[in-house]
């Protein structure tokens, strides 16, 4: 089923000409009425003119129906697509065509919080915002029963699909993740709905995540998981600068020749500024007042 465009009427003017049938149609009925009062011949004949003037402006009246902006009228006649009109205002077609109106606007919803576990297993709870529009009238009348009921499960369905396909965190480095990588999702569920949806006439303009979090039965042991990983991370990062500082102290006493140290000396000042540099505490210093050994 693909959209064909139907010419139609302009509606003022066909109003027009209706009205004027059936003010003709009317006037020959009170034309009949004098007549026959008058006693004069051919009050039939006005009956008859009349009542047909007026069926044919009723008729005609029949076929006006009115076409807001970004809005399509998809016809058929028995049953049968004839076409979409998409001009605006008051239009006129064949009365016998039966007129389903579909509206073009832009659109969008936001799914419930749905449960799903993403790719390692963990529940987790997730809804996204989907902004969409009907581009193919006809394929949106047609091929599905309800349009509106078929988007909004199908954004479901994908949402959940694209869930199970990722982790919630990434734990390798270029990893995509649900909660790190917010345009790339976005796009691959933007991609998986206009699949979904391309039969309906339906075009996906925008899908992004509104709501990720764990499910609350493993939320405060996720946060636990999360807290040790930023505290490993701190570590290391302080770990890294603590040896670096080291070696630059070592360097800077060999290069300028105030103090030589032995291997055991060395060890020790080594333990030392480590401790210093890597405590989460303040260190309490200890001087030494005896000699250098």
């Amino acid at each position: 089923m693909k959209e064909q465009s139907l010419d139609s009427l302009p509606g003022i003017s066909t109003l027009l000409g209706a009205l004027l049938l059936m003010l003709a149609g009317i006037g020959a009925l009170i034309g009949a009425i004098v007549l026959t009062k008058s006693g004069v011949g051919g009050g039939g004949l006005l009956v008859l003119g009349g009542i047909v003037l007026l069926t044919v402006g009723l008729f005609v009246s029949c076929g006006l129906y009115m076409v807001q902006p970004n809005q399509a009228a998809v016809l058929s006649l028995f049953g049968k697509y004839v076409g979409t009109v998409k001009e605006n205002g008051l239009r006129w077609n064949n009365p016998f065509l039966t007129k389903k109106k579909v509206s073009q606007r832009v659109r969008n919803f936001e799914s419930g919080k749905l449960k799903v576990n993403e790719l390692e297993g963990s529940p987790i709870e997730i809804a996204a915002v989907i902004v969409w529009q009907v581009v193919d009238a006809s394929e949106a009348v047609y091929n599905v029963d309800d349009y509106e009921s078929f988007v909004h499960i199908q954004s479901e369905s994908a949402l959940r699909a694209m869930a199970t396909s990722y982790p919630y965190d990434a734990h390798e480095d270029g990893q995509l993740s649900l909660r790190s990588h917010a345009s790339e999702i976005s796009q691959h569920l933007k991609d998986e709905l206009a699949e979904r949806l391309a039969n309906a006439g339906v075009q996906v303009l925008d899908a992004r995540i509104s709501h990720l979090a764990y499910a609350p039965e493993i939320a405060q042991a996720m946060l636990q998981r999360q807290q040790a990983n930023a505290v490993i991370a701190a570590r290391q990062r302080i770990v890294a600068g603590a040896v670096g500082m080291v070696e630059m102290a070592l360097a800077e006493l060999q290069n300028s020749g105030l103090l030589a140290l032995d291997e055991e000396r060395k060890a020790q000042m080594v333990g030392n500024l480590l401790t210093v540099l890597c405590s989460d505490r303040g260190t309490q210093p200890v001087v030494n007042a005896g000699s250098l050994y």
